[in-house]
């Protein structure tokens, strides 16, 4: 307890210390932008991007939108900040820069930011003030090239091909997520139980946008995997699970939560196609999670 005026902080870090260490992690990915304003949306995007395909528990992910004292409260506890916003420099949207490391030095005051012309610079600068020698030296920052930014529009196809690149480039660089070859087809599970499948792959294995997914045991007797199968149907006659589009893009989504069991298996898999039985695999993940019904059709 402090008694005498000398012993009152005179910093802003120090009013933040309430005798509690704020929470820690290795790596904090805070996304940056307007969520409501087209490629603006960049950031939060890839974030929500990332928690759909889930990280480790070392990670934790921000959705920092246009707050910018909120991006700096964020980054107490971090070991490794990585910042990821847009940029609109007349480059070629979706084009994807690293900013170096000196260019994280000089930073614009803070005074005078708002909403409207927030940006991750101005992030930087307020948690310089906030924080002062609390504030993470290990950042990195990934800026996107716009393509638009007009309200209420989605990512442009460009800027969300790159922004999903990123995403995968940050899992494999900060902790280590596996990467595929790059002609390998993948699916996504989100922690909600949708299944998400690319323009392309929807269209060459799903035209009629309908199918049937099943879980069935696989691998090893030792090394034992729940495999999800997506079975294509010609048509909703008979009934099945049917794909709607989720994007401008052509992109597929359809939910699938009862099949995995009502369990969190969000991730992005591998899929794999077998001529000779007319079906798609998706190998996921061995855990403790189970599927109650192991073999049972949802239609």
């Amino acid at each position: 307890m402090r008694t005498r005026e000398s012993d009152s902080p005179s910093a802003p870090y120090q009013l933040l210390d309430d005798g509690f260490s704020p929470p820690a992690c290795e790596v904090l990915v805070i996304g940056c932008g307007n969520i409501l304003r087209g490629d603006d949306a960049v950031g939060p995007i890839l974030v929500r991007t990332l928690y759909s395909q889930g990280v480790p528990d070392s990670v934790r992910l921000i959705d920092g939108g246009t707050a910018g004292m909120d991006v700096a409260f964020a980054m107490r506890g971090a070991a490794r900040v990585v910042l990821v916003d847009a940029a609109a420099t007349g480059a070629e949207p979706g084009t994807l820069y690293r900013v170096p490391a000196d260019a994280l030095v000089d930073l614009p005051p803070a005074e005078g930011v708002h909403s409207h012309n927030f940006r991750w610079d101005h992030a930087l600068s307020l948690a310089d003030w906030l924080l002062g020698p609390q504030r993470p030296t290990d950042v990195t920052v990934f800026l996107i090239e716009v393509g638009g930014c007009t309200p209420g529009e989605p990512l442009t196809p460009v800027v969300e091909a790159t922004m999903h690149r990123l995403a995968g480039l940050i899992g494999e660089e900060f902790w280590n997520a596996p990467t595929m070859p790059a002609d390998t087809p993948t699916v996504t599970l989100t922690a909600d139980g949708y299944l998400h499948l690319d323009h392309d792959v929807a269209r060459r294995w799903f035209p009629a946008d309908v199918l049937v997914a099943r879980l069935v045991a696989g691998g090893p007797p030792d090394e034992r995997s729940d495999v999800l199968e997506l079975i294509p149907l010609h048509g909703i006659t008979h009934g099945g699970l049917v794909l709607r589009q989720r994007n401008p893009s052509g992109d597929r989504t359809v939910l699938i939560h009862e099949v995995l069991g009502f369990a969190d298996r969000a991730g992005t898999y591998a899929l794999s196609w077998d001529d000779a039985a007319g079906l798609a695999r998706i190998v996921l993940d061995p855990g403790a999670d189970r599927h109650p019904r192991i073999g049972e059709v949802a239609r």
